[in-house]
């Protein structure tokens, strides 16, 4: 990861940017031996569209932009590049340097803890205008989150995820500690207990706090269930085969917290992650049971497979008892999600006016796109109980997304919230997006923060 990024150099090759729009004449600096080249090899100037010239072409490659708009153009270029180090040069038109370079190195990602790597990724040196630092810890985040989904639950435990915050913890000085196993019940974690008391590591309530006591408190909390098979309620075979990945909020929680603290920005951060297997043995929790919430509400179990809104009110309650001015909780929550909007679009939840303009914002910014869900109140009623306070689904196969939304507000106490319900995976290659795990919405996230604290 440290050596993504080259040094400038005179002796870096070129590799040049082209727009749709200029395909047809090419720059002038192109020999007419690279113009040539181009033409026998159909450049069009399409969206991440490779050509490489030969010596004395004026460029050693040209790149495609397509209509100059799409971020991730430059998203395969890593891969497609022989290794060595590259020079971008051309007009970028409305993709910014900065994220150019954000898609070259997430492009360069491969997953290699069970098998070597395929080859090298070619390097990229500063592009002109763009802020190397800011996309160098992007890039870091995002390879991040992308190991910890990709990594199997084996491997991959709420003790291992402890692990990596402990670990990140460590790299910016800033305080980790658990709350494990039957402590959770004694500090009033009655939610996190029952999801995760059946598994053979036991759950925990993972805290990290950073920053100056005097800056704003910001929570981030994350869903690190590791894996789920639906408890008792089990999952089909083909449900529980990306399982490891529902411990994705949680990734995307740490990856974002580590953005924070590389960039400094002015806030009291308290990263909250509950991490627990949901697992089936003879005390795994059941339909029908009522659990006691950190809150005090009481919550009657109606189905053990929507486990992920139990630990997070747990987790948001905690925070709110802290004083967070700002809680955003990332999830993948819920398969009613993507059925509304699919695997790349994240919808989120917020009645913060303020941090909902400026995540849109920055969701076109760095192209990671999300869409705003209605916390409609028409359906709150949805989730009371009848013989406890709430229960943990809605009526029926309705607004599933939108009852999980309302279930979690209970626990925010009317403080500034904004809950995503993300997938955390790409399901097929994409430039720069390579299947398996992925850092989707905490990007944009990362972007409105910096405007609403930066």
């Amino acid at each position: 990861m440290t050596d993504i990024f080259a040094a400038p150099s005179d002796k870096n090759r070129l590799i040049l940017a082209v727009p749709a729009s200029l395909a047809e004449t090419l720059p002038e600096t192109l020999t007419d031996t690279g113009r040539a080249v181009a033409k026998a090899n159909s450049f069009g100037g399409d969206a991440g569209q490779i050509v490489l010239l030969p010596e004395g072409s004026g460029a050693d490659a040209l790149v495609g932009l397509g209509n100059a708009t799409d971020p991730f153009a430059l998203g395969d270029a890593a891969k497609v590049l022989p290794e060595g180090d590259w020079q971008l040069e051309g007009d970028l038109g409305e993709i910014d340097p900065t994220m150019a370079m954000v898609a070259f190195g997430a492009g360069a990602y491969q997953f290699t803890r069970y098998k070597k790597p395929a080859r090298k990724p070619a390097r990229l040196a500063p592009v002109d205008g763009a802020d190397v630092e800011e996309a160098t810890r992007v890039v870091r985040s995002i390879w991040l989150t992308r190991d910890l989904v990709n990594t199997p639950a084996g491997d991959m435990d709420p003790a291992a995820l402890q692990k990596a915050v402990e670990t990140v913890g460590k790299e910016f000085g800033a305080k980790v500690k658990a709350t494990i196993g039957d402590d959770l019940v004694k500090e009033r974690y009655g939610m996190i207990h029952a999801v995760g008391r059946a598994a053979h590591c036991p759950p925990r309530l993972i805290e990290l706090e950073w920053g100056d006591p005097k800056h704003p408190r910001l929570a981030i909390v994350g869903k690190g269930i590791t894996f789920d098979s639906g408890g008792l309620d089990i999952k089909p075979a083909a449900g529980m085969r990306l399982m490891k990945k529902d411990m994705g909020g949680s990734a995307n929680a740490l990856a974002l917290a580590r953005l924070i603290m590389d960039a400094k920005l002015p806030v009291r951060l308290h990263l909250l992650i509950a991490a627990a297997e949901n697992a089936i043995d003879g005390n795994a929790f059941r339909p029908g049971d009522v659990l006691t919430s950190r809150l005090g509400l009481t919550v009657e179990i109606d189905n053990t497979d929507a486990e992920g809104r139990l630990v997070l009110g747990d987790a948001l309650a905690k925070a709110v008892e802290d004083d967070a001015e700002l809680i955003l909780d990332f999830a993948t929550l819920t398969g009613a999600a993507r059925v509304a909007l699919g695997p790349d679009l994240a919808p989120y939840y917020t009645d913060d006016q303020a941090f909902g303009d400026a995540l849109a914002e920055g969701a076109a910014k760095v192209g990671d796109p999300v869409w705003r869900m209605p916390l409609w109140d028409g359906y709150d009623k949805q989730l009371e109980g009848t013989i406890s306070d709430l229960k943990n689904t809605g009526d029926g196969g309705f607004a599933g997304s939108v009852t999980a939304a309302l279930f979690l507000r209970r626990f925010t106490g009317g403080r500034r919230w904004c809950h995503f319900d993300i997938f955390a995976w790409n399901p097929k290659d994409r430039p720069g997006r390579p299947m398996g795990g992925e850092m989707l919405g905490s990007r944009a996230a990362w972007e409105a923060l910096k405007v609403l604290y930066g």
